[in-house]
């Protein structure tokens, strides 16, 4: 997301401005009337513009106390993604025992907490990386297959693998080069979930053109979120996840502040896997 919205800009179109919009610290002020929280107070919070900093202001409404047991790393990487990925996992395109999922970009952050997420729930979850070091990261996350794919070369190993059927649901973030490739995975009444509008062009596609009456679904982070009462139960369920060891957060690589550019730089070469912190 924060590479999207450095080329593109917020959805306000504000420019210039300071990107990030989720991260991990401590209270050092409280604004008047909060009663939520005491200075001194470990806290988490997401979709609040400017993160890139070493302090922010931001709404009571973004953020969630961090409990004892989990670290400021964690409970930075988590949030963003561990919302989006139970928002996806459980209320868009809800994976049920026995369900087949696909997973594009699978050794991404995203990614792994999707197919550990499916696995909780007794899905199986085909993988698709770019790389054959990326295929052992996401089958080390729990991958029942990993395919090394670009582009739409997948269609035909993702139908051999489920005897012709298809899959019940495509997670997939990657835009017009593999939209239309997952619709031809799906099996009859199957869900694509398209996600990540900022990495690019957004698909166009006709309702005659939908096979095997699939359905689409174009997920949005806040609906999971609508209140602050669902935030804080969606995150306790995330944490909770990491707490029984059915979430496993990957900390890929750590950067000084001064160093945000680089790791933009490191997440646009495709070389990086799980999530990647700055730190002030």
């Amino acid at each position: 997301m924060d590479t999207g919205t450095r080329r593109m800009g917020t959805p306000t179109g504000e420019i210039p401005f300071i990107p990030g919009v989720e991260g991990a610290g401590r209270v050092s002020e409280l604004g008047s009337g909060v009663t939520e929280f005491a200075i001194g107070d470990r806290v988490a919070w997401v979709f609040a513009w400017g993160s890139y900093a070493e302090r922010i202001v931001l709404p009571v409404t973004s953020a969630v106390p961090v409990p004892d047991d989990i670290s400021d790393e964690v409970a930075a990487g988590v949030m963003m993604q561990g919302i989006t990925a139970h928002h996806f996992v459980t209320e868009a395109a809800p994976v049920g025992p026995g369900d087949v999922t696909l997973v594009h970009a699978a050794a991404g952050g995203l990614g792994q907490k999707i197919i550990q997420l499916v696995k909780a729930r007794g899905g199986t979850a085909i993988g698709l990386t770019s790389t054959a070091a990326k295929a052992e990261v996401a089958r080390r996350f729990g991958a029942d297959h990993v395919l090394v794919s670009t582009g739409d070369a997948f269609v035909r190993s993702v139908l051999e693998l489920t005897d012709q059927r298809g899959v019940d649901t495509v997670f997939d973030g990657g835009g017009e080069t593999t939209f239309r490739a997952s619709m031809k995975v799906l099996r009859r009444h199957g869900t694509l979930l398209y996600f990540g509008a900022v990495i690019g062009a957004v698909p166009t596609v006709t309702m005659r053109e939908l096979p095997n009456s699939i359905k689409i679904s174009y997920p949005v982070f806040r609906d999971h979120i609508p209140t602050r009462e669902d935030l804080m139960r969606n995150t306790e369920k995330i944490f909770q996840l990491i707490r029984s060891g059915q979430w496993k957060i990957d900390i890929g690589r750590r950067y000084p502040l001064s160093d945000a550019a680089q790791a933009h730089r490191d997440i646009e070469s495709r070389t990086t896997t799980g999530k990647l912190l700055l730190f002030p």
